[in-house]
């Protein structure tokens, strides 16, 4: 694939990190933007051995003027941005009746806000440039429905219905809009994970440490879904099944088998 121009929200680690590493390695001009300053300052030395021209942005995803300032740092250095990937999140787990409305707030001001902004504030750039490819992270918790999760499920759920929304308004301007359904792989989006079920913490250690695809397996399909301009990329094999389960068994054997996964 042609090298182009990247920048990508929670960049610093995970998922967000493994795309900037094989753009990197491809010859792309890299940013990364994160909130945490200490971690992308660490690993943008990392980044530039590779490809010198990676930089790296403190970015809050839940603030616009971060993001506004991102973009226009990036029109004035390289001329614009052929690529947004809009990958920032964070977890929750609860049932509705013990998450706070704080927790509510908080996690779609990152979740789906942070993707709002980041498309709101990159549109009127690639319209300007005449194309552009957003790649916005939901989850598989965006299409199916597994119990005591519904802040976070809701969230990426929105993200998934935006995209797909987005698809449709931006085509006629040449930007393309990709949306990533990944189930649990090893990343850290523990560390920050607010839940009010107790033990959730290893839990969700032993789901991630068994998931068959990496970070960087799920980049490298992110790459091959930009080349191609796919519109949905569904890394996990499982978590396709249950969503085709979703979709075309009856309501009652579809939730008979989310509760016989929670045994």
């Amino acid at each position: 694939m042609k090298p182009q121009r990247i920048f990508i929200t929670g960049g610093a680690s995970g998922l967000g990190y493994s795309l900037a590493l094989i753009c990197a390695k491809g010859g792309w001009r890299v940013c990364i933007a994160d909130r945490d300053i200490e971690r992308g300052e660490a690993v943008l030395g990392s980044l530039q051995k590779i490809q010198p021209q990676t930089i790296f942005m403190p970015c809050d995803v839940t603030q616009f003027d971060d993001l506004n300032a991102a973009a226009t740092k990036l029109q004035e250095i390289w001329g614009g941005v052929d690529v947004v990937v809009n990958n920032a999140g964070v977890a929750q787990v609860g049932s509705i009746s013990d998450t706070p409305l704080s927790d509510w707030q908080w996690i779609m001001d990152i979740n789906l806000m942070g993707v709002v902004r980041g498309c709101k504030v990159f549109t009127p750039l690639f319209q300007q440039q005449g194309h552009g490819h957003f790649i916005n992270v939901a989850s598989m918790a965006g299409l199916l429905d597994v119990p005591n999760m519904s802040a976070y499920n809701a969230s990426k759920a929105a993200v998934v219905s935006l995209s797909e929304t987005l698809q449709n308004e931006l085509k006629p301007h040449n930007i393309a809009v990709t949306v990533v359904c990944p189930s649990f792989f090893r990343t850290n989006l523990g560390q920050g994970m607010r839940s009010t079920i107790t033990g959730m913490q290893s839990k969700l250690d032993k789901l991630m440490a068994g998931s068959k695809l990496n970070a960087a397996d799920i980049a490298r399909q992110i790459m091959r879904a930009l080349d191609k301009k796919k519109s949905h990329v569904l890394p996990h094999r499982q978590g396709r099944i249950a969503w085709y389960a979703k979709r075309w068994l009856p309501r009652t054997w579809y939730q008979r088998l989310i509760h016989s996964q929670k045994k």
